[in-house]
C-alpha cells in the first residue's frame, strides 16, 4: 500500500507490477490467491498536503485515492483487493487491535522525547541520528525534535524473539537487507511511541481521545484489517499469514520489526516472506520534484503500451537491486527484445502458417535433433522459469524465457522453412511449423504473468487458450489443424530520439 500525499510514481509502480506478477502466476499454477494493495491515508503528511491546498484531509484524500486506483487498472493490475486506511472496517478493526494488545499488557501511557521525520512518519532516538542537524536516516531531511505525551508499544520486549524469527529462515529478503534488520535489532529496540497529541488526523486512541495512533501502527494492519480480523471473518482464518509482503526497501524495517512484534504481541501468525526491492534513479539521477525528473507510469505506457514499461522495468533491473529507468534503455529493449526477437518470430510463424497451410496448425510428423533441441530447451527453460519467479528473481525469468525466443529464431534461421514450401518436403515444413507454434503457446504461457496482454495476443494468433502454468511444461499439445488467427504485429519499432541530457550536452 502507498502513503497518498501525491499521486502513483514509476517506483508505486514497480512495486505493484512485482506484486501483480506473482499474483498471476501463482493463479496460473492453480494456487488460491488474494492479492491487497490500497492507500495509507492517516498521519501528519498528509494533514499538511490537505492543508496546503485549503482542504479537509479526506476531502483532499478523496481527490487522489482514485489516482492509485485507476493507475493500476490501466497498468492491468489484478488485485483481489483495495484497501483504505480511513475505511470504517479498518478503523474498527485497528481500535479492537490496540485494545487486546493493551490488555495484554504491551501499551502504556509515557512521555515521549525525541527526533521525528514528517515525510517518512519516523521517530528516533538521539543516539540513533548523528551529527548536530539530526537528519533522517531515510530521507536524508531535518527531523524536528518531539516532546509530549504518548502511548508507547513494549517493542523491547520482543527483541529476542524477532531476532531468532529472521534468522531461523529466509523472512527477510534480500541478504543484505535481513543482515541490516538483524544488525539494527541487536543493538537494542526501544519502546515504540505509537500515539500523538500534536496532531488530529489519525485514528483516536480508544483509551483516551485526545489521542491519535501513530500512522505505522495504523497502517501496517491493512494487511490483516482487509480479510476481516476482527469481524470473525472465516476468510482471515484461510488468508493468513501473507506469503510475501513486498515494498521499497525503505520501509523494511517497519515490516520486519514492528509489524511482526505487533503480531507476536496479538498472539498471531507471522508473515512468511517480507521482500525489499531497490529504489529507482532516472537516467543516473535521484528523482525529486524540485529536479522534474518525477516518470509517471501512465505516460510512458500510453507512449510505448503497458505490457512494454512493465517488461521493461522487471527485464531491466535485478529485483531486490537498485537500478535506473532510461527512456533511451526502453526504447532499446522494445526494438530489439520485443519487436525484432518475439515479435518477428510470432509474425514470421503465423504468416507461413497462413500461406503455407491455409491458415492451420500443421501436424508434426516426426521429430528429428533441431526439433528435439528446441523442444528440450523450451521446456527445461519453462521448469526454470517458474522457479525463478517463485523466487522474485524476475529479471532472471524474463531471460530465460528470451533464451527460447532466441532459440526459436535461430532455429527457423537454420531450418529455412521458406526453402521447405515445395513437393516432397511438406513433412518437415509442417515439423518445423508446429515445432514454432509449439515454442510460442509455451512462451505465451510463461510470460502470462508479466504481460498479460501479449500472452493474449500470442494465443490468439495461434488459435489456443491455455489455462495452466503445467500446460508450458508439455510438448505436443496443440492439435492438428487448429486454426490459427490472423498475424498482427505485437510491437512496432520506435525511433531513438536524444534524451534532454543528450541535446543539453550538445548545446554546451
Amino acid at each position: 500500500m502507498y502513503y497518498v500525499n501525491d499521486k502513483p510514481h514509476i517506483g508505486s509502480a514497480y512495486t505493484t507490477i512485482a506484486a501483480d506478477v506473482l499474483a498471476r502466476f501463482h493463479r496460473l499454477k492453480g494456487e488460491k490467491v488474494f492479492f491487497l494493495t490500497g492507500t495509507d491515508e492517516h498521519g501528519e503528511k498528509v494533514a499538511k498536503a490537505a492543508e496546503e491546498k485549503g482542504m479537509q484531509p479526506k476531502e483532499f484524500l478523496d481527490g487522489i485515492v482514485p489516482l492509485f486506483e485507476n493507475a493500476w487498472k490501466k497498468l492491468n493490475i489484478s488485485f483481489d483487493y483495495f484497501i483504505r486506511t480511513t475505511d470504517l472496517q479498518h478503523e474498527k478493526a485497528v481500535i479492537k487491535f490496540f485494545k487486546k494488545v493493551y490488555e495484554n499488557g504491551d501499551i502504556y501511557l509515557g512521555e515521549y522525547e525525541g527526533f521525528y521525520c514528517v515525510p517518512c512518519e519516523t521517530y528516533y532516538t538521539e543516539k540513533q541520528l548523528a551529527g548536530e542537524e539530526k537528519l533522517c536516516q531515510s530521507c536524508g531531511r531535518k527531523t524536528q525534535l518531539m516532546r509530549e505525551q504518548s502511548y508507547f508499544f513494549k517493542l523491547s520486549k520482543y527483541e529476542q524473539a524477532l531476532v531468532g524469527y529472521i534468522e531461523s529462515q529466509d523472512v527477510v529478503m534480500p541478504e543484505a537487507r535481513k543482515n541490516e534488520i538483524v544488525n539494527f535489532i541487536k543493538q537494542g529496540l526501544q519502546d515504540l511511541s505509537i500515539s500523538r497529541t500534536s496532531i488530529k488526523w489519525g485514528i483516536p486512541v480508544p483509551l483516551n481521545k485526545n489521542h491519535v495512533i501513530y500512522v505505522w501502527f495504523d497502517a501496517l494492519l491493512n494487511y490483516i484489517t482487509a480479510i476481516g480480523y476482527g469481524s470473525n471473518s472465516k476468510q482471515f482464518k484461510s488468508i493468513w499469514p501473507a506469503d510475501v509482503h513486498l515494498m521499497g526497501k525503505e520501509i523494511v524495517r517497519f515490516h520486519s520489526v514492528i509489524w511482526p512484534a505487533m503480531l507476536l504481541s496479538a498472539g498471531l501468525p507471522l508473515p512468511k516472506l517480507v521482500f525489499g526491492h531497490g529504489w529507482l534513479t532516472v537516467e543516473g539521477k535521484k528523482m525529486s520534484k524540485s529536479s522534474g525528473n518525477v516518470i509517471d507510469p501512465l505516460e510512458v505506457s500510453e507512449k510505448y503500451s503497458v505490457d512494454a514499461f512493465r517488461y521493461f522495468l522487471l527485464r531491466e533491473i535485478p529485483f531486490g537491486s537498485d537500478g535506473d529507468y532510461s527512456e533511451k534503455a526502453l526504447i532499446q529493449r522494445i526494438n530489439s527484445e520485443l519487436a525484432d526477437g518475439l515479435g518477428n518470430l510470432l509474425n514470421r510463424t503465423v504468416v507461413m502458417i497462413e500461406k503455407y497451410f491455409e491458415g492451420k496448425i500443421p501436424k508434426a510428423f516426426n521429430i528429428s535433433n533441431p526439433e528435439k533441441e528446441l523442444r528440450d530447451l523450451a521446456l527445461a527453460k519453462a521448469e526454470e522459469t517458474g522457479k525463478l519467479i517463485d523466487s522474485l528473481e524476475f529479471h532472471k525469468a524474463l531471460s530465460c524465457i528470451w533464451e527460447i525466443v532466441d532459440a526459436s529464431n535461430k532455429y527457423i534461421n537454420d531450418s529455412k522453412p521458406w526453402e521447405l514450401a515445395k513437393p516432397g518436403e511438406k513433412e518437415k515444413l509442417g515439423n518445423v511449423l508446429y515445432s514454432l507454434s509449439e515454442s510460442l503457446r509455451i512462451i505465451g504461457i510463461l510470460l502470462l504473468p508479466f504481460l498479460p496482454e501479449t500472452a493474449e495476443k500470442i494465443h490468439v494468433q495461434l488459435g489456443i487458450k491455455p489455462e495452466r502454468f503445467d500446460e508450458a511444461l508439455k510438448w505436443n499439445v496443440i492439435k492438428e489443424n487448429t486454426v490459427a488467427g490472423k498475424p498482427e504485429i505485437l510491437f512496432r519499432k520506435t525511433e531513438e530520439k536524444e534524451t534532454k541530457e543528450e541535446k543539453k550536452a550538445e548545446k554546451n
